[in-house]
């Protein structure tokens, strides 16, 4: 179990072939730019983050025109979103000066609706070997927002330094709003035991918020390399012994790696 006052930060957790609680990143160099300051939620002695102190940006915007909406092709599942939540809300971007956040990241984008479509294998199947994630979206969650991979422009723990709204989210320099984890909104939603399907990884497998019989997501110890794992959940409509990513609390959060074959992230138009 993962205490969430003091969870390892993610920095130079970076790998050029699949290892456990790491992320395996395409891009290896980094000249961008995170939040230029960190939090007091930040404990750089023993390179651990309180995800119950960090601060918010403020606001609570809904969005009734966002919409979500899965449908099957052949063997193709077709995923049409406007990368807005349907469900949950936003907080006020950009980050206003008042803002207690705006001391730690200054993020001065706003959020617009971005109309996407994702194509997806309706079955996917392992690649002969894994492959690494890129930059930006790695899968998208079925309240239509897009995840992206658990780095910052830095290279460090995006969940840990960024400063993001009550639901973990933030526009990037697209405006194109975004998480880097399965938020904590989701998370609070999902079953209290069992495995809830949350999303869909850019190789079709699913992203599951998965706990044990005591309420528990798993650790990284509980995962392979790309941060899933096989057990039987419900998939397709029915319950599979299938490969899937986890949920957790620790980096990289969702996606490691891919085990099957991603498809190109879609424009966000």
């Amino acid at each position: 179990m993962t205490d969430p006052k003091a969870i390892p930060l993610g920095d130079g957790n970076i790998v050029t072939t699949p290892v456990a609680g790491s992320l395996y990143s395409c891009k290896t160099e980094f000249g961008g730019r995170g939040a230029p300051h960190d939090g007091p939620w930040i404990d750089p002695t023993n390179k651990t983050w309180d995800a119950t102190a960090k601060v918010q940006v403020s606001g609570h915007h809904t969005w009734p025109q966002a919409t979500y909406q899965e449908s099957t092709q052949g063997d193709v599942r077709v995923i049409r979103s406007d990368d807005l939540p349907t469900k949950q809300s936003t907080g006020s971007f950009p980050i206003a000066q008042d803002d207690p956040a705006y001391q730690y990241d200054r993020n001065p984008n706003g959020i617009q609706r971005k109309v996407v479509e994702l194509r997806l294998p309706l079955r996917p199947a392992p690649a002969s070997e894994p492959s690494c994630v890129g930059m930006g979206a790695v899968g998208v969650l079925k309240n239509g927002v897009f995840v992206y991979n658990a780095l910052d422009a830095a290279g460090g723990d995006a969940a840990a330094h960024e400063t993001q709204d009550a639901c973990d989210g933030h526009p990037d320099g697209t405006e194109a709003y975004h998480y880097h984890d399965v938020p904590s909104c989701l998370l609070s939603a999902a079953s209290a035991k069992g495995a809830t399907l949350v999303g869909y990884a850019l190789d079709g497998y699913g992203i599951y918020v998965e706990r044990d019989e005591k309420g528990n997501l798993p650790t990284n110890a509980d995962l392979d390399a790309c941060h899933g794992r096989t057990s039987t959940v419900l998939w397709n409509g029915t319950m599979q012994r299938i490969y899937h990513y986890d949920a957790t609390l620790e980096f990289p959060y969702t996606v490691g790696c891919y085990r099957g074959t991603p498809v190109t992230p879609p424009a966000h138009r």
